[in-house]
């Protein structure tokens, strides 16, 4: 097997200044994976996360000084870090860690990000999409990337994926999107 996640998530560069900087950037992420693994989605529910568990997070993670980041830490954390670069190391991860069996199946989607919306009055929308991987067996994520709609197309991102992280064997299902004559060749 290979990196844990926590090594993974020391190589992601923390764009902070030193000043005022209470709890090392892998942390704070690492708070807001479990989060949501838990179902807190959104900057105050990890906040609600991180407090509730507060005392585990503690001892387990032996924090010391300053104790867990507050809901506007992670807020700041999460607006500011460089998605890409985070995206690229999350799947080197889990490529390493989630093996594929034969006929495996595996659902590929994506959804557009709340607040990403511009020129929301126009025909012509711009927004931006996460797409993702999904192992239905397992429940894990094997993969993600973001586009935005007005530069790349979905159908894309998700051949570049499927392409990037070597899935083979498996059996997918995706959007009527994908269902288009010159892609089944």
């Amino acid at each position: 097997m290979g990196a844990n996640l926590i090594e993974q998530l020391r190589q992601v560069e923390d764009f902070r200044t030193l000043d005022g900087r209470r709890h090392p950037l892998w942390l704070v992420l690492l708070f807001v994976i479990m989060g949501t693994m838990n179902g807190y989605v959104g900057y105050r529910a990890w906040g609600d996360f991180v407090k509730r568990h507060r005392q585990v997070l503690i001892e387990t993670f032996r924090i010391q000084k300053h104790g867990v980041p507050s809901y506007s830490t992670i807020r700041r954390v999460v607006m500011g870090v460089d998605f890409d670069k985070l995206a690229a190391i999350f799947n080197q991860w889990a490529n390493q860690y989630v093996e594929i069996e034969e006929s495996e199946w595996c659902g590929i989607d994506g959804k557009s990000i709340k607040g990403t919306v511009q020129d929301y009055d126009s025909s012509s929308q711009n927004f931006v999409s996460i797409v993702s991987v999904f192992t239905s067996k397992r429940g894990l994520v094997l993969g993600m990337d973001k586009f935005d709609n007005k530069k790349e197309s979905e159908i894309a991102i998700v051949q570049n994926l499927i392409t990037t992280l070597d899935i083979k064997g498996a059996v997918f299902s995706f959007d009527s999107l994908h269902c288009q004559k010159k892609l089944a060749s």
